[in-house]
Formats: structure tokens, C-alpha cells, sequence
């Protein structure tokens, strides 16, 4: 049910972000402008008591917010775990077997132990219906709506909880899957039932099935969780709008998140990476990446020419083994190392994650039960976190318990020092971490020298400048608040809507006015969506795209598009858009050859209002006394040398002014966080309160 529309400029605007180890929240006041943040464990258990707690911490309360924006890793989990509903799919006769066929990758081709992706829905919960659409919308083969219905009884005895509709060219005309849904959902509204139309209007069958079956496999349960938040922040007070963030970065009701779940992905990264395009336009920085690594995984995004990069279909999983999901999100690489990963020998090996020590029972450091050595761990042990400084000195943790973990599981096994084990777990962490940052930048076509690095995340700053050195990046930039970066990137959201359309056409023979026509259907789908939410953005903005190719070719780039190429309709400069995508993504362009569209892409954003970017205090190059809070004993080793244990400044932050310049080695904490710079690394505090580092003296 929509609630009443509530004015963007609501007094209180809470942001929170839950994550594997921690829940953060940011709080914005739009009367006074300012900011305040809160962090605590998460509750896996009851994820909303987390929620309540950083609340709690930041000094606010439900009752207070007129928006209360919230991103989350439970879809993803969801899926990477297998841990949602007994899912059916429905189908075109005769295309039974199209969701685990795929498109049969074999990256690995000589691997006799290959093995392929694995279907989130078994053979036997797969039913054939009687029913074709064809390619150009034509109905061949009528819908009988009563052997749905007989379908779904069937379902039902089965144990069904969610349902998923893919009927072939349904792109084209979905009126079957619209009325198959209809039965389904009369007959049984307890079910969870998904049509793939309403998801993605593109051609290819598989990508389009997987996208809907995982829509539907985590739909009850994500349904679950956003009703007992909703219900949670409700019966605490709260009357104003509940928006979720997708993985485009973009917001939308938390009552369509919660029939579209798919969207909400990669919620909790794309916040941060929006938070990062925001820092960017501050300083006037057109290329950086977003590199965010927290207790559980380690993520990087692309801001590109001012823009952050999205993608229309990405690959949940993994290449080899990866299940497509066919929607717009933020194009985001991650791996599975965090400040929780897990430290353990196998096959004679240190390895280092994707197992995380979570929030319960947490690194060994924590004193809650943990005995695995974990990345936190080693980061004590080696000097690089104060055991009285963590959380602002709200959780003290146990040097003696991380100790005993590496010594056990790690130094004694490999007949090594405590202090060599806890430095080869942050050495391997670090490599893990440099493919994110590779996978968003080398394998794009884009040079990762030619970026600044932003790093945030409880433990993003702890490794940012040896993440820069490992693949020659020369700066690096430590936002304010970097521990709970996603929370404030929510601030910076907008309501947002993306559609795309398959539509087949040579670029010679596309007719503007027919390409006018699709785009301007799509932007009213997006105006309408805007228009059906609570909230009132203070304008409207629409942003075009196509899925272009050479003609031949079977994949698709997407490109850009100025909304001056069509007020000009001019074709040469689509096709020189397009040259110069295609260049930048494979390092060869063909200008000669003739080049087709495949798919009409829109963004329409509805902009609210956000938190201004304000300027601190000047002071002097040398930060005063009272920024400094000691010296301890931390261990470097850097560029293949044998390490030691070095004194080592301790900065706080709070006390840092615009203009101080510190050299490294040195240590600047925070209340959620800890940078560190190593030796030869020259620190200055600009004017809007971030930490530009200069990795190695910017050589």
C-alpha cells in the first residue's frame, strides 16, 4: 500500500548499513546539517536489534526520521549460502532444461575436475507449459489458464514456497507470463510468485531465467526481513518512508524491494561507491576507485569520468560456476577477505578467507568465544590496531587471545614466529584484496595508475597503501568517517529507476522517431514509478544508453549516450560513441565497419536533496600537540625487505586540521577505524577533512 507522500526535506534522515561484522548508521539533520554516526555488532540472530543499537549510538531515534534508508548483504547471502525457499520455475514446453544447460562456460577446459554452475532450482521442480510467444510478440500457441491453475495445486502439495515464470520471447509480449502470474497468485497468495518481464525486457532466455529463479529463491525470505524492519522501525515510532538501496546505488520503497528483490544485490557496496562519486565531485576528481573492505568481503568500484560504472548483467558466483543476474547494478567486483577472514592451513598452504569469523563469535581478539586467527588478529599482534583505541576504546580487545590463535592454528604448525604468521595472513589478504581492484580497473580496459584510490570500510584504510602499492597507484584517499562510508553514501542516493528494451536494428536503418518512441515509454514507466513512491524528489532527470555491436559480433557494449544525439539526430555521432566504448573496453575499434543496437537503455532519477560537503579548520604543517596521542611498536615490512618492529607515532584525527602534513611511518586512528601509513608515505589533511596520502613520497 503507498503511503502518503513525505517532503524530501524531513527534518532527520537515518541511513543504515548491515554488514557481516558491524552495523553502521549515519544520521543527517537537514535543519542544522549535522551529521552524526553510530556502529555496533551486528545480530544475526535478530538483524534489527543491530540496527536499534547503532541508532541508539548515534544519539537519535526512529520517532524523529522522515526517511530511513537502509542497505543490506541478505540477498546476496542469500544466494551464495543456498539458503532460500524451495523454488519452482514454470516454463515454455520444450525449454525445461535451458536454466542448467546455460550457456556452458569451460574457462577451464583441460580441468578434469570442472564443475559447472549449479541451478538454484533441482530438474524435478521444473514444469513444461503449453504455451508460445514468438520472437516478434506474435502468440503462436495460446495460455490455458487452467492447466496453471492444475500446475499450481501441484505446487502446492509439493511444499512450494516460491514460484518462477520464464515463457520464451516474453521481452517481446508478456501477456502469458502476466496472466500466469495472475492464477497463481489468486489461487495461492501465500506463495511468492515472480514473472521475468517485470524484471528484465531482454532477449536471452537463460539470463533471463536465472535472473527470475533467483528473484524468487531469496524473494520470501527477503520479503521476510524488510517486513520485520518495517514493522520494527514502525512500532518504535517511526511514520515516515522506508526505502531500500539498490545495486545501482539508486533508492526505492521498500514495498517494491520487497516483490523485486533481485534489485537489491549489491545494496550495501553500490552505497558506498555513490558516496565516493559524491567525494569525487567535491574535489573536482574525475577517475577513482571505491575500495571498501569491511569484516566479511572486499569490494571495489569505478568512478570513471565523474560517473560510477554500471553494468546490465553480472555474474553471481564466479565465471566458471557463476549464475547470471540480468539487471542494471553498479559494476562491482568483490572477494572474500575481510577483517573477519579466517587465517588456515590447508593442502600445506596458508589461505586466508572467503571464511569470516562474523560478529558471533568474531576474531579471536574480540573475547566473544572466537579461536581462529583472523585478518584483525594479525593487524593487533603486528601493532597496526591498539588494543584500548578500538571503537574509540568501547570494545577492548585481547592481544593475549589473538596471540594463541596465530600461535596454534598458524606460527606453531609452520614452524614460524607469531610475528611472520600474522605478516604473511596480511601479505596473502593484501593480493586477494589488489584482484578486486584489478577486476573493476585491468579487466575494464582502464589503468589503475591513472586512479586515486578512496578506501573506507572498518579495515579498507588499515590496508589501503600497501592495496595502492601492490598495483601502483600513487594516491590514496581516506574519507571522513570511513567506517561507516556506506551508511553516509546512502545520504547521497536518489530514487532511481532503470528499464531496457531489446529492439534489433542496424544503426543505418534506425529510425529516430522509432527509437523516440521506445525511449519515451520507458522514461513514463520510470516518471509513473517516481510518482508512486512517498517521496518527492526536487527534480527529474533522464539518462540514455544502448547496447551496441559491430555487425557479426555477439556480445554488446553499452554506450552512453548525450540527449544531444538525439535532438540532433545525429547517427555518425552514436556510431563514434560507440568506437570509442568498444576501444576503451578491448583495446580495438573498427570506425569503418557498421555497427547495430540491440538494446534502448533509460535512467530515470528522481534527485533529493543531499548533506553538504562543509570545509574544517586551517592549521598549521605540523599537526599540534594535541592531535598526538603516542608512540607503539608496529611492525613493516615493505619491498621484499626483512621487517622490524618500528616506533611509530600514533595521530587522532578528531585534532587534524586542513594543511597538516604527516610522514609515515605513523598510525592516524579514529573512532571505527585505523590508517596506516608506512614508511616513505606523506599524509596531508585537505580541506574537507580527508586523508590524501601520497603512497611512497609519490614516486
Amino acid at each position: 500500500m503507498k503511503r502518503p507522500k513525505t517532503a524530501t526535506n524531513a527534518n532527520l534522515r537515518l541511513a543504515a548499513d548491515i554488514g557481516g561484522t558491524f552495523t553502521d548508521i549515519a544520521v543527517f539533520d537537514e535543519r542544522t546539517g549535522k551529521l552524526t554516526f553510530g556502529k555496533a555488532l551486528s545480530t544475526p540472530e535478530h538483524l534489527v536489534e543491530g540496527i536499534s543499537a547503532g541508532v541508539e549510538k548515534a544519539g537519535s531515534d526512529y520517532r524523529s526520521a522522515g526517511l530511513f534508508l537502509h542497505g543490506s548483504t541478505i540477498a546476496i547471502n542469500t544466494i551464495l549460502e543456498r539458503t532460500g525457499a524451495r523454488t519452482a520455475l514454470v516454463i515454455t514446453e520444450g525449454f525445461r532444461d535451458v536454466y542448467e544447460i546455460g550457456r556452458i562456460n569451460r574457462p577451464d577446459a583441460y580441468n578434469l575436475f570442472f564443475r559447472k554452475h549449479v541451478p538454484l532450482v533441482e530438474r524435478a521442480l521444473r514444469f513444461e507449459a503449453h504455451e508460445r510467444v514468438l520472437a516478434d510478440g506474435e502468440i503462436d500457441k495460446p495460455l490455458d489458464e487452467d492447466e496453471i491453475a492444475a500446475l499450481g495445486r501441484k505446487l502446492d502439495s509439493l511444499g512450494v514456497e516460491a514460484t518462477a515464470i520464464l515463457f520464451l520471447n516474453c521481452y517481446a509480449n508478456p501477456e502469458h507470463e502476466a496472466r500466469a502470474r495472475a492464477v497463481l497468485e489468486r489461487n495461492h497468495p501465500g506463495m511468492f510468485i515472480s514473472a521475468s518481464h517485470e524484471l528484465s525486457q531482454e532477449y536471452r532466455e537463460f539470463e533471463r531465467c536465472s535472473t527470475v529463479v533467483a528473484n524468487a529463491y531469496i524473494g520470501p525470505k527477503v520479503r521476510r526481513y524488510i517486513g520485520e524492519i518495517d514493522a520494527h522501525i514502525r512500532s518504535a515510532g517511526f511514520h515516515g518512508s522506508f526505502l531500500i538501496v539498490q545495486s545501482t546505488g539508486g533508492l526505492y520503497e521498500s514495498e517494491q524491494a520487497q516483490s523485486q528483490c533481485v534489485r537489491m544485490l549489491e545494496s550495501g557496496p553500490a552505497a558506498g561507491v555513490i558516496g565516493t562519486q559524491a567525494l569525487c565531485r567535491t574535489l573536482k576528481l574525475d577517475n577513482a576507485i571505491a575500495f571498501d573492505m569491511g569484516g566479511t568481503t572486499a569490494k571495489a568500484g569505478v568512478i570513471y569520468k565523474g560517473e560510477a560504472l554500471t553494468t546490465g548483467q553480472a555474474l553471481i558466483g564466479g565465471y566458471d560456476k557463476a549464475l547470471p543476474v540480468q539487471i542494471a547494478m553498479m559494476d562491482i567486483f568483490e572477494v572474500g577477505t575481510g577483517g573477519g577472514s579466517i587465517a588456515r592451513i590447508e593442502d600445506g598452504a596458508l589461505r586466508v578467507g572467503p571464511q569470516s569469523a562474523g560478529a558471533a563469535p568474531g576474531p579471536a581478539c574480540y573475547g566473544l568465544g572466537g579461536a581462529e586467527p583472523t585478518v584483525t588478529d594479525a593487524n593487533l599482534v603486528l601493532g597496526r590496531l591498539g588494543a584500548d583505541r578500538f571503537l574509540g576504546g568501547e570494545m577492548a580487545l585481547d592481544v593475549d587471545a589473538a596471540t594463541r590463535a596465530l600461535k596454534t592454528r598458524i606460527a606453531d604448525p609452520f614452524t614460524m614466529s607469531v610475528t611472520a604468521a600474522a605478516d604473511g595472513i596480511l601479505r596473502i589478504a593484501v593480493t586477494a584484496m589488489s584482484y578486486a581492484v584489478k577486476g573493476v580497473t585491468t579487466e575494464r580496459g582502464l589503468d589503475a595508475g591513472d586512479f586515486a584510490l578512496v578506501a573506507y570500510g572498518g579495515a579498507g584504510p588499515l590496508h589501503a597503501v600497501q592495496v595502492a602499492r601492490e598495483i601502483g597507484i600513487r594516491k590514496v584517499i581516506i574519507p571522513g568517517a570511513p567506517g561507516v562510508f556506506s551508511a553516509f553514501g546512502m545520504l547521497f542516493s536518489d530514487l532511481r529507476y532503470d528499464y531496457v528494451r531489446t529492439w534489433y536494428t542496424r544503426l543505418d536503418d534506425a529510425g529516430f522517431d522509432d527509437m523516440e518512441a521506445v525511449y519515451t515509454a520507458l522514461e513514463d514507466q520510470g516518471r509513473q514509478a517516481i510518482a508512486s513512491t512517498s517521496v518527492t524528489p526536487s527534480r527529474i532527470v533522464i539518462k540514455r544508453a544502448a547496447d551496441m555491436r559491430y555487425v557479426g559480433q555477439e556480445h554488446a557494449v553499452t554506450v552512453d549516450l548525450p540527449m544531444s544525439v538525439f535532438t540532433r539526430q545525429d547517427r555518425k555521432a552514436i556510431k563514434r560513441h560507440f568506437d570509442e566504448m568498444h576501444l576503451l573496453r578491448y583495446g580495438t575499434s573498427a570506425p569503418d565497419e557498421r555497427a547495430e543496437i540491440v538494446s534502448l537503455r533509460s535512467t530515470v532519477t528522481g534527485l533529493m536533496r543531499k548533506p553538504p560537503q562543509e570545509t574544517i579548520a586551517r592549521g598549521p604543517k605540523t599537526p599540534t600537540k594535541n592531535a598526538f596521542t603516542g608512540r607503539r611498536k608496529v611492525y613493516f615490512a615493505e619491498d621484499g625487505k626483512a621487517g622490524k618492529f618500528i616506533d611509530t607515532p600514533t595521530w587522532r584525527r578528531a585534532d587534524l586540521r586542513a594543511g597538516n602534513r604527516i610522514t609515515g611511518p605513523a598510525l592516524v586512528e579514529e573512532h571505527a577505524s585505523t590508517t596506516v601509513l608506512l614508511p616513505e608515505d606523506v599524509m596531508t589533511m585537505d580541506a574537507y577533512g580527508n586523508l590524501v596520502i601520497a603512497v611512497g613520497g609519490g614516486r
